[in-house]
């Protein structure tokens, strides 16, 4: 366990919090069949850029850090353009979202952390879709023991 980890449940509350969510998060998108072919092979994602990126935006949002500057539709139309996304595209995205929050953190901004997301796949979706998507209800994990990476 990292020197840092605790065996109590504890919510977002810093930096680094957010670096080992995005982190853990993309982690697991770029071994997702449904998800890494749209960031490898249609997006053709820097994590050298998009990693610090996404960090800087939910440090804005959680935390209230100034820093993040972008423009959300304008990024994903781009790709969408490409190669047009699906609803499965966000309904992965955010089980996965939810996913890396619920196995680490709990607590008031995580529990924003995945309104926020929800937000932003719903604004995506209508925007991109032209339909309306919410997040589907995810069936909780068992877990014994919620730890910080």
């Amino acid at each position: 366990m990292p020197a840092h980890a605790t065996s109590s449940t504890v919510d977002i509350t810093s930096r680094g919090d957010v670096h080992d969510l995005v982190v853990g998060f993309y982690r697991e998108i770029v071994f997702d069949d449904v998800l890494a072919p749209v960031f490898a092979e249609v997006a053709e994602t820097d994590w050298t850029v998009h990693i610090p990126r996404l960090i800087d935006y939910w440090c804005r949002i959680l935390l209230g850090e100034p820093g993040y500057h972008g423009a959300i539709v304008a990024a994903h139309r781009h790709v969408h353009d490409l190669d047009a996304f699906r609803v499965e595209h966000f309904d992965r995205w955010y089980e996965l979202w939810a996913r890396s929050i619920d196995a680490t953190w709990q607590g008031p901004v995580a529990e924003n952390a995945k309104r926020h997301a929800a937000r932003v796949g719903a604004s995506l979706t209508r925007r991109l879709l032209d339909t309306d998507w919410q997040p589907v209800a995810l069936a909780p994990t068992p877990t014994t023991e919620r730890t910080r990476p």
